[in-house]
């Protein structure tokens, strides 16, 4: 059987003041969403082109959760940077806060997770294997 989990397709965050994260997800970024529609946009980014998609989370309960969070929680996910201190401290320049300090995983792996202004939890790692993969690519 061929695993079922093929790769990142998109991820989601949301935000009660989605126009707020659109902007400031789009200043993080240096780019404007390629998808922009009234409640919810979608930015392609990094070497693989995934999608960061921002919604309005009054629209949660027309999905069928039950509210908008209240804190942070879910998973986390690890995007791959190669300047983890620098990345970090912009993003918190830009009023994001530490929600797990900087630390090694294990070798060649190091990461940190900040919370958004919005309550997401947004990871970052420097992953050598991240490095080794896209270099066998080429």
């Amino acid at each position: 059987m061929t695993n079922p989990l093929r790769g990142l397709s998109t991820i989601r965050y949301q935000a009660l003041d989605h126009e707020g994260a659109k902007a400031w997800y789009a200043e993080l970024l240096g780019l404007e969403p390629y998808f922009d529609r009234p409640g919810y946009c979608e930015f392609r980014i990094g070497d693989h082109q995934h999608e960061l998609g921002i919604l309005d989370a009054r629209y949660l309960g027309t999905l069928g959760a039950a509210a908008a969070p209240q804190g942070p929680g879910g998973v986390v996910a690890y995007w791959h940077v190669d300047d983890l201190e620098g990345t970090l401290a912009r993003m918190v320049a830009m009023g994001a806060t530490i929600h797990e300090p900087v630390r090694e995983f294990g070798e060649g792996f190091v990461g940190a997770a900040v919370l958004d202004p919005f309550g997401n939890i947004v990871g970052l790692m420097y992953n050598v294997h991240y490095l080794e993969m896209l270099g066998a690519r080429v």
